[in-house]
């Protein structure tokens, strides 16, 4: 699946390149990537293209999918792994955890992250509940990225939402001092908020949160 997925998609790319708009989405994203100037809509319409008459994939052609976009400059590739990743999540086995890892850690943003912990992450751990262990683990790893992981991994669980882990793991890092990481306490807490209002209200009265995280996780209440 790969080589030939990954041939189409560069030649229907590479014909939609647009310098100046790729340069606004470069600044955008605080130069952090290059992009081909492609915007969303476009971009899932010749992703089905590239895709197009292909048998869903087995987890080793996925995996081998995502690297090999992941080593293309573009963001553009790296958007076309995670939507590939997310629609076909099923044949991911918990041996694919470490690949999905490290694809959080390169080249991390929470472009991509918030999509692999929430559309990916999450269904593999729902599947598989040996993986609940190893988020337990990933909530308190040194990289901020697989912390904000862990944190949102649950985002659209609604009632099947763990709320004591969700709960356990906010106050784990309600102390920590980066941006993504209270962004995501308060996101998790307003999401799970949908579910159970008088649960998340509970909580963040007797919790000691950041200013942001409290303000999020209450904007809906």
């Amino acid at each position: 699946m790969t080589e030939p997925v990954l041939d189409r998609l560069t030649a229907l790319f590479e014909a939609d390149r647009d310098p100046s708009r790729a340069a606004a989405m470069r600044a955008y994203m605080r130069d952090q990537f290059d992009f081909l100037g492609i915007m969303s809509p476009r971009q899932r319409e010749l992703a089905r293209r590239a895709v197009a008459g292909t048998a869903r994939p087995t987890e080793a052609a996925l995996l081998a999918l995502a690297d090999a976009c992941w080593a293309r400059p573009e963001r553009e590739y790296q958007y076309f792994a995670c939507d590939q990743l997310r629609r076909h999540a099923r044949v991911l086995s918990p041996d694919a955890l470490p690949v999905v890892r490290r694809l959080i850690t390169t080249k991390p943003w929470w472009d991509t992250v918030d999509v692999l912990a929430a559309r990916v992450v999450g269904p593999m751990v729902t599947r598989d509940r040996v993986l609940v262990a190893a988020m337990d683990d990933w909530i308190d790893d040194d990289a901020l990225w697989v912390v904000r992981t862990a944190l949102l991994h649950q985002l659209f669980y609604k009632r099947d939402t763990d709320a004591d882990r969700l709960f356990r793991y906010c106050t784990r890092q309600a102390g920590h001092t980066d941006f993504f990481i209270r962004k995501a306490i308060g996101w998790a807490l307003r999401e799970y908020a949908k579910t159970d209002p008088d649960a998340v209200r509970s909580y963040v009265a007797a919790t000691s949160l950041s200013g942001l995280s409290r303000r999020e996780a209450l904007k809906n209440l």
